[in-house]
């Protein structure tokens, strides 16, 4: 039962799938982005930042790469990546033709 619910969070909403996803499971989200760190000037990020970015900004994508990453990326691995870029970049895009049809008149 908790799995089915937790696809249909991932289909129809990514960012709350995401979000409950690294509540119930903040090891796997922040193991997938420890080697990453943010250095700007003489302060360097926490891990979390990251993941919090691609929670605001890429939510697919940064849930294919916690599902892909864990063993490496495999070629299958960045087929998967690369359509969720796709459908990010589609939401995005699709948006903005959507506001330029609306307000064009």
């Amino acid at each position: 039962m908790g799995c089915c619910l937790g696809v249909i969070l991932l289909a129809g909403a990514p960012r709350l799938g995401l979000g409950l996803w690294w509540f119930m499971d903040p090891a796997r989200i922040l193991g997938a982005f420890a080697g990453w760190t943010t250095t700007v000037g003489g302060f360097t990020g926490p891990a979390w930042t990251w993941p919090l970015v691609g929670l605001v900004l890429l939510p697919w994508t940064t849930i294919a790469y916690v599902f892909v990453s864990p063993g490496g990326i495999t070629p299958l691995g960045w087929v998967v990546l690369v359509i969720a870029l796709l459908l990010d970049l589609g939401a995005h895009g699709g948006g903005g033709r959507v506001y330029q049809r609306r307000y064009a008149r």
